[in-house]
């Protein structure tokens, strides 16, 4: 008779011989030293036992390391190495094929991987009880470097239903957590597969060429694009184009009238967002970074523009100085380039905790929703998306898609909801919101957090929150007994604002104390 190979196992074999051959030599070693002197063992039993015992410390590695996404890699290790990217974050699949004509990352890890923690079944692990879970995180919760205000709710996703909770409706400032509901709104209105795009158009009686902003907040002008729209490659076409119309002299122009209001975000100037434009290159970065506080361009899209002007004198074309114009409606379209699918833009923005493409995708979660595109009609769109989903929305507020307006607020209630809703087997368009999450100790704003916590490295998956005087920690873990729950943690003290490392350890803890817990 022959056995199947189970599913799991098929897809972590080549990790577990792979983490035993790396394993091998060490054990080998232990055994020659600690076996008693009256054994005798040969060179080849030796090396069958070194197999043998790391055979199975790999496969207790890496099924503690889980979960396995749906080609079979460990979802940690693919993140673990993604991360040491320029990149970083669980960006998949990138190219450094700059030529590429339609570059196309590979699709989020599947919901069961998800859903399984670490390799169970679904449903097949015991939920925590109430008042077991209390026990471990109210005195957690109780420690006073997390200032005057804290409120907590911890969901099992499978059920939905809320396990534990402090405060549960009680609203504060999320911080960056709001980031959560920014890309569930996104993803529910437009789809994991929405792409934005960048164009260039010829206004017909002119010979004018405009540049035209979609509000890609990806486009990048740096070689390699790793999968990213590629301006490069926008000019590259543009100028095909052209010259196909005996064309090599152009007046240039670019059109950021795409969204409306200000531009620059309530916090005014700050190296951690740039204007909000629909046209930028490389968030208007002025440094070599792709994530994190950097110098900004004052005027993204004009800078952006120049770039493309001098990308098109490399293929042949001379254009003016770029100015802002519209394109009219009689314009011909010449080239475009596109974003990878929107469910890329999620994970890349929960994972570097990326105020641009928050505030990006905000946007274009007021522009699929028929509001305003501007900060107001941003708020007003995210607010409809997460109403139409059953959420629990009293006493919200939405103020931006990026949580650095300290005039957001949340509920840990309705973060733990928002977060087992990306959960639902019901909603497989939400699960970008779960795999974009930093995962302790390997990746984005968690990859040098927990490093006092190796059972929770590589379990705990959170978005982070910090503004002075608020620090957040909202995801997902595996507990001990293998049961996925959402969590949310909000703390604040205005008058006395807590250290922010104190904070963020504490936060960290009790998210840690989830994952010890065999809480039945």
């Amino acid at each position: 008779m022959v056995v199947p190979e189970l599913r799991a196992w098929r897809a972590a074999r080549p990790h577990v011989v792979r983490v035993a051959r790396m394993v091998r030599p060490h054990v080998a070693r232990v055994t020659r030293a600690v076996r008693p002197r009256a054994v005798r063992l040969t060179t080849p039993q030796l090396t069958a036992v070194a197999t043998t015992v790391g055979l199975a410390l790999a496969a207790g590695v890496v099924t503690a390391a889980g979960p396995w996404d749906s080609t079979g890699q460990r979802t940690a290790e693919r993140d673990w190495a993604a991360s040491r990217t320029p990149e970083g974050g669980t960006d998949h699949a990138r190219t450094s094929d700059t030529r590429r004509t339609s570059p196309r990352p590979r699709p989020a890890p599947s919901a069961a991987s998800v859903l399984a923690g670490l390799g169970g079944e679904e449903g097949g692990a015991p939920a925590p009880a109430g008042k077991a879970l209390a026990k471990v995180l109210d005195p957690l919760l109780a420690d006073p470097v997390l200032g005057s205000v804290r409120t907590a709710v911890v969901v099992d996703v499978e059920t939905g239903k809320r396990l534990y909770g402090k405060g549960a409706e009680q609203v504060q400032t999320p911080a960056s957590t709001t980031k959560i509901a920014t890309a569930v709104a996104a993803l529910t209105a437009l789809g994991p597969d929405h792409r934005i795009r960048t164009r260039t158009v010829l206004e017909p009686d002119t010979g004018e060429v405009v540049l035209v902003g979609g509000g890609d907040p990806t486009l990048t002008a740096r070689k390699p694009a790793d999968g990213w729209a590629d301006l490069g490659i926008l000019a590259e076409r543009t100028a095909t184009a052209l010259k196909a119309r005996h064309m090599n002299r152009v007046t240039l122009s670019y059109d950021t009238s795409l969204y409306s209001g200000p531009g620059l975000h309530p916090i005014g100037v700050n190296d951690n967002i740039a204007k909000v434009t629909p046209l930028m290159a490389d968030e208007g970065r002025l440094d070599h970074s792709t994530s994190g506080p950097a110098g900004r361009a004052t005027d993204p899209a004009a800078d952006a523009a120049r770039t493309f002007a001098d990308l098109l004198h490399d293929h042949g074309i001379t254009a003016t100085a770029p100015g802002p114009s519209k394109a009219t409606s009689r314009s011909q379209a010449l080239a475009s380039v596109s974003s990878p699918p929107l469910s890329a833009l999620v994970e890349r923005m929960l994972t570097n905790s990326d105020n641009d493409i928050a505030e990006a995708l905000a946007r274009q979660v007021a522009l699929a929703a028929g509001e305003e595109p501007s900060f107001d009609g941003d708020a007003k769109a995210i607010r409809a998306q997460l109403e139409k989903l059953g959420l629990p929305l009293t006493g919200a507020q939405f103020a931006d898609g990026s949580g650095l307006n300290r005039a957001d607020r949340l509920s840990a209630d309705l973060l733990a909801a928002l977060l087992a809703k990306a959960g639902d087997p019901a909603h497989p368009e939400l699960r970008p919101v779960l795999t974009g999450l930093p995962v302790a100790g390997f990746t984005g704003t968690l990859s040098a957090r927990y490093a006092d916590a190796p059972t929770a490295t590589g379990v705990v998956r959170a978005k982070t929150g910090t503004l002075t005087g608020v620090n957040t920690l909202a995801g997902t873990v595996v507990d001990k007994d293998g049961r996925l729950l959402a969590f949310a943690f909000l703390t604040s003290d205005a008058a006395n604002p807590p250290n922010p490392l104190e904070a963020r350890a504490a936060l960290d803890h009790a998210a840690a104390a989830l994952v010890a817990c065999g809480c039945r």
